[in-house]
């Protein structure tokens, strides 16, 4: 509760009133002062009267694309038997504020906003709670309580269209390792027939042999798996444009331009960034899901995996880029890259860093034993990385749209 400007003015001239009334004995100046202060304390109790509100809001559609349209509609519906008059209320929708009319809504009726929300820059766009400001009707206290939830709005980094995926490396029982674009499948082991297998899994020279029907076990073990290492770390993109980072959204682009194009090839596809996330990961399985990327994630290690669990659920890697945010970890790069190399997560390996991140190149390049495949990409460097630097294949790039039409010229998988 607030007392206005008005409201503090009546109430000293209250106090003033009181006092000379009592000290010189006027019995007029006592009344106007004891009027005075009975107002303040009436306009006190209207301002405590809570309105019945319900708060409805729809985000059409709560994940874009930085740059695409994206509304809220919002419904205010007066549940209580009272008009709510002298009522001023306001959605927050990011860093700016839209005016909602409650003024005097009659009970059992409601009303409707719809707004567009900011999508020029990548990011959670926070929408709500409304803000809902009751006033005396003399304009001397001000009571403002948050009414609904917020509800958030994703703006994901722009996605740029890969036409080529990396191959993967065939690692077959017998020892071979074979450049195979989407995999393949391999023997594995005979087991006893059971109702619903395919007959024409059947061994039949085995089950010959030992008098019951046996069928073949195969495995996949070479389905390319690509592990995308975005560098968040303020040190590498230490270039600012307007207090944004823009290499720093190149990366997110490009990271999001390489899951987008692993889900459509339906490979496994595992997203971490450099620097931790204040969240509590999960174990995904399976290919890659629209919302989410695939693949064995660790709990623990400074790399995040390609899943994690808020208190709202499980969040996609394009909801993660979209969250992600600059760290002060300047030590990370070594420690994500030692993670990596005990728990070789894939068989291609894509670095995706800034200009200050090449001078880490040489941790990356350690892990060419781990990866068969590994692909560095720069953004917003002033000039080019050295030919052969750390013995990586590094596509230098100003923007993540340069380094899409230039991933699809590299060869070197």
């Amino acid at each position: 509760m607030g007392i206005t400007a008005r409201g503090v003015g009546l109430l000293v001239a209250a106090v003033v009133l009181l006092a000379a009334g009592f000290r010189f004995a006027y019995p007029e100046l006592t009344l106007l002062g004891a009027a005075a202060g009975a107002a303040v304390g009436y306009a006190a109790l209207v301002a405590a009267w809570r309105p019945r509100l319900t708060v409805t809001r729809r985000a059409d559609p709560d994940r874009v694309a930085r740059g695409e349209p994206a509304s809220m509609s919002l419904t205010v519906r007066n549940t209580g038997r009272l008009r709510s008059a002298n009522l001023l209320a306001e959605d927050r929708c990011g860093e700016r504020t839209v005016p909602v009319p409650v003024l005097r809504l009659r009970p059992g009726r409601d009303t409707e906003v719809r707004y567009d929300v900011p999508t020029d820059r990548r990011g959670v766009v926070p929408v709500g709670p409304l803000r809902v400001t009751r006033r005396d009707p003399l304009g001397l206290v001000a009571l403002a309580r948050p009414y609904g939830a917020a509800v958030p709005v994703w703006v994901h980094p722009r996605i740029h269209p890969l036409t080529a995926v990396p191959r993967g490396s065939g690692r077959s029982l017998d020892g071979r390792l074979d450049g195979v674009p989407h995999g393949s499948i391999t023997f594995d082991s005979l087991r006893e027939y059971v109702v619903g297998d395919e007959l024409r899994r059947v061994h039949w020279r085995t089950s010959a042999r030992v008098g019951e029907l046996m069928v073949r076990e195969n495995v996949d073990t070479s389905l390319p798996r690509l592990v995308v290492l975005l560098d968040n770390r303020v040190a590498a993109h230490p270039q600012r444009v307007g207090g944004v980072a823009e290499s720093f959204e190149s990366a997110c682009e490009a990271a999001a331009s390489i899951v987008t194009a692993a889900r459509r090839a339906d490979l496994p596809v595992l997203l971490l960034l450099v620097a931790t996330e204040p969240a509590e990961p999960t174990q995904p399985a399976g290919p890659a899901e629209p919302k989410g990327p695939a693949g064995p994630a660790e709990p623990k290690g400074p790399a995040e995996p390609a899943e994690v669990t808020t208190r709202g659920g499980a969040l996609g890697p394009l909801d993660r880029l979209a969250a992600a945010e600059l760290s002060d970890d300047g030590d990370a790069v070594r420690a994500a890259t030692t993670r990596l190399r005990q728990d070789r997560l894939g068989d291609t390996l894509i670095f995706l860093t800034g200009p200050g991140g090449r001078d880490e190149l040489g941790h990356v390049g350690a892990l060419r034993g781990a990866y068969p495949s590994v692909l560095v990409g720069v953004f917003g460097a002033a000039e080019p990385t050295p030919p052969g630097t750390a013995g990586l294949v590094v596509v230098d790039a100003a923007d993540g749209a340069q380094f899409a039409a230039e991933w699809d010229g590299v060869r070197r998988w």
